[in-house]
């Protein structure tokens, strides 16, 4: 069930050029728009993809269908789309929106996080198994996060946003690269040491029932990919397919010149060592 879209409160930086609303629940959420200047599908990509690392158990923000109505955007000179050459009204009716992960009033929230400071957040495990989520769904962008504390709380949490270049973008295909929809910095994998370390998220993924993801795909507005079913039925029995090879993705990214996971690497090393001193 949607709700509604009540107050502009500003804009937000990105391509998708999204504006933070205060919706009919009171709640304040990030909304992209069907004539952002990425894609239409950059909408449906951010509901599907977020409510299913959601089932996997990951730390995203709810998702809501927000319906904005032609009045607020009439009396809202904020609310429009800048083109190349031109500005154009945001567009009228249900639209994507991602509730802001803590009230400006209750906390504090940065997208980005100082290598020194990184050790504050209490959820790095995390990434490793939103990196499960990203292989899987294809993600072609670098892995976002917002990290949020309230304002008597002395850590931070990772929330995962920015879905839409999942599923390659307006796209709908799955062009596997090593370092497609991983975060830019090593520090958040620190923790990797084998297979263990993405659980519970990767038995998740792989063992997740298909109608559950038909159901979460099933939710999507159809003006959202145009009304193609047969196109959104070809994407979903892809991503299907796709949960036996996310520990293959893994690896590729694992064996990378980036060497993002030195534990592991370590842990490796060690028992080559080992092997060969029990055969000495």
């Amino acid at each position: 069930m949607a709700i509604t879209a009540v107050q502009h409160v500003r804009r937000m930086r990105g391509g998708a050029q999204g504006h933070l609303i205060r919706c009919s629940d009171t709640h304040l959420y990030v909304v992209k728009f069907r004539n952002n200047p990425q894609h239409t599908r950059v909408l449906a990509n951010e509901l599907l993809a977020t409510r299913l690392a959601e089932r996997s158990g990951l730390p995203v923000p709810k998702t809501e269908v927000v319906v904005v109505e032609d009045w607020l955007i009439e009396h809202t000179p904020e609310l429009h789309i800048q083109q190349a050459h031109a500005t154009i009204p945001c567009q009228s009716g249900l639209q994507f929106g991602s509730r802001y992960v803590v009230h400006p009033l209750d906390g504090q929230v940065f997208d980005y996080m100082p290598s020194e400071m990184i050790g504050q957040v209490r959820n790095l495990r995390a990434f490793a198994g939103m990196l499960v989520v990203d292989k899987w769904t294809g993600n072609a962008d670098g892995r976002q996060a917002a990290f949020w504390r309230r304002s008597r709380e002395r850590k931070y949490t990772a929330a995962f946003i920015d879905q839409g270049n999942c599923f390659n973008a307006g796209e709908w295909t799955f062009p596997d690269y090593p370092l497609r929809g991983v975060y830019a910095r090593n520090e958040v994998y620190e923790s990797v040491r084998g297979w263990e370390s993405f659980e519970p998220w990767l038995s998740r993924v792989e063992r997740m029932d298909e109608d559950v993801i038909w159901s979460l795909a099933e939710e999507i507005p159809p003006e959202w990919y145009g009304g193609a079913w047969d196109e959104l039925e070809k994407m979903v029995q892809t991503l299907i397919a796709r949960r036996s090879l996310v520990r293959n993705l893994i690896e590729a990214f694992r064996l990378s010149p980036r060497r993002p996971f030195p534990e592991w690497q370590n842990q490796s090393e060690q028992h080559s060592l080992t092997s060969r001193a029990e055969s000495a």
